[in-house]
Formats: C-alpha cells, sequence, structure tokens
C-alpha cells in the first residue's frame, strides 16, 4: 500500500447504453461516435453518489473527460456545491484500439493466454499503459494537494487499475478483484 498525503475517493460513472443494449460492445475511443451520455438510471446513480458523498467533506473532484464521467461529475458537484471540476484525459477508460466498437467478445479473446499487463491489441493499450496514464494522474494530485478529500470519476478498469497500483496486487490479484469490478454508480475509497 501506498501512503498518499491526499484521502481519494473513486467513483465510477453511472450507467449507460453499454451497461444495457450495448452491453456486449467495447465502448468506441475516446467515445462512441453518438458519446454515451447517462441514462435515467445514470442520473439516478450519480444523484445518488453525490447525496452520500455529502458528509465526505470533498474539497476537489477529478474527471474523465468522456460525455459519461463528465455528466456524473457535474451531477455530483453540484449536490456538493463544488464549483469546478478537473477534467483530465488520462482519466480515462481503456483504449481497445482496433476492438473499439466491436464484440467485446473478440477483444477479449485477444487475450487469452496474453498478459493483459503487457500486452496491447494494434492502436489500442494494455491495462499496464491504462495503469501508468492513471497513476501519473494521481500522482500530479499528489504534487499538487495535501490534506484533502478528492473525489476521482473515472472508468472501471481505470479505477480497479488505480487500487492494483495502491495495493500492490500482481496480476493475478487484479484478475480476481475485476471479478468484484467497482459498479456504475459505486463509490469506493481508495486510502
Amino acid at each position: 500500500m501506498k501512503n498518499l498525503k491526499n484521502t481519494y475517493y473513486l467513483l465510477r460513472h453511472g450507467r449507460n447504453i453499454h451497461q444495457t443494449e450495448l452491453k456486449d460492445i467495447c465502448y468506441g475511443w475516446p467515445d462512441d461516435d453518438n458519446p454515451c451520455k447517462l441514462d435515467e438510471v445514470g442520473i439516478e446513480q450519480a444523484t445518488l453518489a453525490g447525496t452520500g458523498l455529502k458528509d465526505f467533506n470533498i474539497n476537489l473532484i477529478y474527471s474523465s473527460d468522456i460525455l459519461r464521467t463528465k455528466q456524473t461529475a457535474e451531477i455530483v458537484a453540484s449536490i456538493l456545491g463544488i464549483n469546478v471540476i478537473n477534467f483530465d484525459e488520462k482519466l480515462r477508460d481503456l483504449n481497445w484500439g482496433v476492438f473499439a466498437g466491436g464484440p467485446k467478445k473478440e477483444a477479449l479473446a485477444f487475450y487469452n493466454e496474453k498478459n493483459r499487463m503487457k500486452n496491447r491489441p494494434e492502436n489500442g493499450e494494455s491495462w499496464g499503459d491504462l495503469q501508468k496514464r492513471v497513476v501519473e494522474s494521481l500522482k500530479k494530485m499528489e504534487n499538487s494537494h495535501s490534506n484533502k478529500n478528492i473525489l476521482i470519476v473515472s472508468h472501471g478498469d481505470a479505477i480497479l487499475l488505480l487500487m492494483a497500483w495502491f495495493n500492490d496486487w500482481s496480476l493475478e490479484e487484479i484478475l480476481k478483484q475485476r471479478k468484484n469490478m467497482i459498479q456504475t454508480g459505486e463509490l469506493r475509497r481508495l486510502n
């Protein structure tokens, strides 16, 4: 485990079409051609998360700059009375490369017998690439702030890999933890 100067809360964006009608399709990069916005349940999830965060004394919000996370962060910020959201492309979801917008089954088959931390699809990222970028974002927060309660609004794999870095998980542990991956609209504390 790492020793951090700030307290971090991790929130996965609310539900959108990729958790319903397109659940078997990979997200496009950096978003679908018609950007994924929150559905009614996703808006409700973000509202509940914001309400649940009222007692956490959140000082700052950092968010992926993709529409579904921006919407989630904006809903939470309005509930918490926070006027500035720091949007950061380093907090984006995994770039599936040639599999972006295609069937998840094909993308996941690519990783059969491959190391997800090291192997990347053509024009895409490995988990290691994604982890490096989200950790760079967190380290920038650490260098800029002290003793703050910071909310990070991001994506499932990005949050999983940030937690993996913090907890020094092996690839085997990451794969095990992925089965209990953070759900849409769910909040977890990093440290």
